[in-house]
């Protein structure tokens, strides 16, 4: 969050302009910082150290996600390269079973002798 130091320094600042006020200057430091630092956590700031962590992270990201793609592509191009004559979809696309005749249906012949009278 801010530092202590800088919601005090504006509460006295505050505080100075307001000496002509009914209330002793105290008492309107005390409530102008408490306004200050409910204002200040309602905005959810955070300080720079953690903004500064976070922008490293971010570029450390950018750059791991900006090395995976280069590998991604030169993986692709390498793919491409073997096997030129296969489209994408052929390459994905799992073969298609034939139906193989069954020796069952081979046998209705046989079924139409033995049904005849002999």
């Amino acid at each position: 969050m801010v530092p202590q130091d800088r919601i005090s320094r504006l509460a006295q600042q505050l505080g100075d302009r307001l000496q002509n006020a009914s209330q002793a200057p105290e008492d309107i430091q005390k409530g102008v910082q408490q306004v200050v630092r409910g204002a200040f956590d309602r905005l959810e700031l955070v300080s720079r150290e953690d903004f500064d962590i976070l922008m490293d992270v971010l570029q450390r990201t950018r750059s791991r996600v900006e090395a995976l793609e280069r590998q991604v592509a030169n993986l692709e191009a390498t793919v491409e390269a073997a096997a030129p004559a296969a489209t994408p979809m052929e390459a994905e696309a799992p073969p298609v079973p034939t139906p193989e005749p069954d020796a069952d249906t081979d046998t209705d012949t046989d079924t139409d002798q033995k049904n005849k009278p002999a």
